[in-house]
């Protein structure tokens, strides 16, 4: 197995914060765990909070444990929680169940990396994180979907397709798409934006 190198886990982490910034995503933390679940690169956005490392690191690891991404271990975890805590109470290292840890693999759909995101809704800290996976030039899981047998070879488990699910995104697609909720009328002056509690 080809060891992912210390510039393209770096690589990894710029393209990630860059599709962030694209989706206009809160402030993001990365962190590229090696195969064997050992730090390649962190790095914190200006304005991220506290134990973003930890979180980072929790996703990432949980990914490579159960060889899946971190929101499948979730489900996993909601599945079969007396499994989950077997498998918490046998790990080096706390996983933290939720999305933004995606399995990096090369070409052949080996893992060499995983790579743990978080600071926004879990669906865009895996939205960005599949960004950096492909500007590195390597795969997530989700590149493999299109072939069954690869899937069941490489023990990949299908999930939903991943959309942003933040009001604004939603609102932005629906102009896109010239529907309205005002009549066909275009909401102006923060008119069309979604009461919040």
């Amino acid at each position: 197995m080809r060891a992912l190198t210390l510039d393209e886990a770096n690589a990894i982490i710029a393209a990630t914060f860059a599709a962030a910034k694209k989706h206009k995503c809160r402030p993001m933390s990365a962190i590229v765990l090696d195969a064997g679940g050992r730090v390649k690169a962190f790095q914190k956005q200006d304005h991220a909070s506290m134990l973003r490392f930890e979180v980072c690191y929790g996703k990432a690891y949980g990914a490579l444990a159960l060889g899946r991404p971190s929101k499948l271990v979730l489900q996993k975890a909601n599945e079969k929680p007396l499994f989950m805590q077997s498998i918490e109470n046998l790990a080096d290292y706390p996983l933290f169940l939720e999305g933004g840890g995606q399995l990096i693999r090369d070409k052949s759909g080996e893992v060499v990396a995983a790579i743990g995101v978080t600071g926004d809704a879990n669906e865009m800290d895996d939205i960005c994180a599949i960004a950096g996976i492909h500007a590195a030039g390597y795969r997530a899981d989700s590149d493999f979907f299109d072939d069954p047998e690869q899937m069941r070879i490489l023990s990949i488990h299908k999930s939903a397709p991943l959309v942003d699910p933040r009001p604004k995104a939603a609102h932005a697609k629906a102009k896109e798409a010239g529907e309205s909720s005002h009549g066909g009328c275009t909401a102006r002056n923060g008119s069309g934006r979604r009461a919040t509690a």
